[in-house]
């Protein structure tokens, strides 16, 4: 007997496609350019730095080949300053600290800003930008604009659980980042679940729960519970108005008037 399958991708597909996500390493030894399906991997050169996928860069430390070094915003100070934001900050207490600008895009906290990363090309010359989560948001940063906060990636969650697994030994302090990727979870977890109050409004089409900011494994995670309580506020509501509809031919079955048929009476009175 086959089960059904949930609805959407499921936290160990999100976690797979965040080994995808680009990283910057420091290589320990040489090693020739890699032909891969996403295209030719640079060589190693101790001591340059070379940007690799996650996974192989996981790959390479387990191996003792090389270093992975921690994106700006996963240091403590970083993650402090999120965190402050995420709890304190009048205008997010009930929303999401703001994602980091998309390629093309002006940052959302200062519109003069530029853009994180140039456009790629096509073999035929096609000009195109990357999406998550090929998006230079997990590499370090040789340059950061003046007065620009921290920033949580689409995959924060997942790249931050796997390299405090894997390479919580080129962290800073790595006690210290565990702990605050937990509260960051518990706090924004809390506000996705407080969002329920206006699920009632979003299934009748009144509303909606403003998800910007939100992580790849939020999504994943709060999808089935965000569902669930739709489609019982749909049902719920169905039921509602089922029930109205019959009050309201009983009403009628047995000689009661609705409110046009009064309008109707009264013009007829002289």
């Amino acid at each position: 007997m086959a089960f059904p399958l949930p609805r959407g991708i499921t936290p160990p597909e999100i976690s797979f496609l965040a080994e995808m996500e680009m990283v910057t390493i420091m290589p320990r030894q040489r090693l020739e350019s890699l032909e891969l399906l996403g295209g030719l991997v640079e060589p190693l050169l101790p001591p340059r730095r070379a940007t690799l996928p996650l996974w192989l860069a996981l790959l390479l430390k387990r191996q003792r080949r090389a270093n992975i070094l921690p994106p700006s915003w996963l240091h403590p100070e970083s993650l402090s300053l999120i965190l402050d934001i995420e709890t304190q900050h009048h205008d997010y207490q009930h929303a999401f600290s703001p994602p980091p600008p998309l390629p093309g895009q002006p940052s959302l906290r200062n519109l003069n800003a530029g853009t994180i990363a140039r456009p790629r090309f096509t073999p035929d010359g096609g000009r195109y930008f990357t999406a998550p989560p090929f998006l230079p948001q997990n590499t370090v940063q040789d340059h950061v604009l003046d007065g620009e906060p921290p920033a949580l990636p689409f995959h924060w969650l997942e790249v931050g659980t796997m390299l405090l697994d894997a390479a919580s030994d080129d962290l800073v302090d790595p006690d210290q980042v565990r702990r605050l990727l937990k509260e960051l979870r518990e706090v924004r977890t809390a506000k996705i679940r407080e969002g329920v109050d206006a699920l009632d409004a979003a299934a009748t089409g009144g509303g909606g729960v403003a998800l910007t900011g939100v992580g790849a494994m939020e999504v994943g995670e709060g999808r089935g519970f965000i569902s669930g309580v739709v489609d019982g506020l749909r049902k719920i509501g169905a039921s509602k108005e089922q029930a109205r509809r019959e009050q309201m031919a009983e009403e009628i079955a047995n000689g009661g008037y609705d409110g046009t048929q009064d309008d109707d009476d009264d013009d007829m009175e002289f």
